[in-house]
């Protein structure tokens, strides 16, 4: 079957088809463009939220470095308050010593005064 002339469409109504084919993709094209720069503009945010291996990697150091201070800053913590309890401790002895030898002494030369005068 054959369509008669006036069936086809004219020149017009090509160059009106392609024009308005030509807009609807040049539209389309720009929201494109828009939504990508959309998720260019978030990406780029969430970007700079985020923190590069070697900060992370250095901030860890530190963190290791200081908690191992802290460890050894304990130790030695540690280390002078028991050096410290066995100096009291020694020192409570020789006080205690210092004033019970001499009152033995004393109680030990009265009781032989009192025997060497009891005996002649």
């Amino acid at each position: 079957m054959t369509q008669p002339p006036s069936a086809e469409p004219t020149l017009w109504e090509l160059h009106r088809a392609l024009q308005q084919l030509r807009e609807d993709q040049n539209s389309g094209i720009q929201q494109l463009r828009d939504d990508l720069r959309g998720d260019l503009a978030a990406m780029n945010a969430r970007f700079e939220e985020t923190v590069s291996k070697e900060v992370y990697q250095a901030d860890q150091r530190l963190v290791n470095t200081r908690l191992a201070t802290m460890e050894e800053a304990q130790r030695t913590a540690a280390r002078v308050r028991e050096s410290d309890q066995q100096q009291a401790a020694s020192t409570r002895k020789w006080l205690i010593s210092a004033f019970v030898a001499p009152l033995l002494v004393a109680l030990l030369q009265l009781w032989l005064t009192s025997k060497v005068g009891a005996s002649p």
